[in-house]
């Protein structure tokens, strides 16, 4: 298993992990923007035949305005395929992801969202990665599910 920084080239074997995984699915644009704005803090796991079996896609936001001063990044979508499952992948993608977040970047703090029944990605984020939830966002996901808004000190 290879864990590398993606590249733009990456993009349409990530779509495909996501594709396969997720109900949320992204534009092309939307895709190649977070490649090449931030282009350090998305990451790809590759098998031994350089297939994309899992990622994370990742941005940097800067201060909205004088009242939260803070830098954070926020990851916009993980996934793993189901059969690279429980091997710690998306542990590694996240940690990798997060500690470019701090040393490129500064971040302070790093977000995401995840629906409320999404059991698995919820205990990753909160009992292994340490991830807090921040508040509920009623009606988040195009279905009308609520969404966790987590969030993790990465002081």
């Amino acid at each position: 298993m290879n864990i590398r920084v993606a590249k733009v080239e990456d993009i349409p074997g990530m779509q495909a992990c996501n594709l396969q995984n997720l109900p949320e699915n992204y534009a092309m644009k939307f895709w190649i923007i977070h490649a090449m704005t931030w282009p350090q803090i998305s990451f790809v796991a590759e098998d031994h035949k350089g297939r994309i079996v899992g990622y994370v896609l990742a941005k940097i936001e800067e201060p909205e305005d004088e009242t939260s001063p803070e830098i954070h990044g926020h990851v916009n979508s993980i996934s793993v395929l189901r059969s690279y499952r429980r091997l710690g992948l998306a542990k590694k993608l996240m940690l990798l992801s997060q500690d470019a977040m701090t040393s490129i970047y500064r971040a302070h703090y790093c977000s995401l969202h995840v629906r409320k029944s999404n059991k698995a990605a919820i205990a990753l984020y909160r009992d292994t990665l340490g991830f807090e939830v921040a508040k509920v966002e009623k009606g988040y996901y195009g279905d009308g599910e609520d969404a966790f808004s987590m969030r993790l000190s990465l002081r």
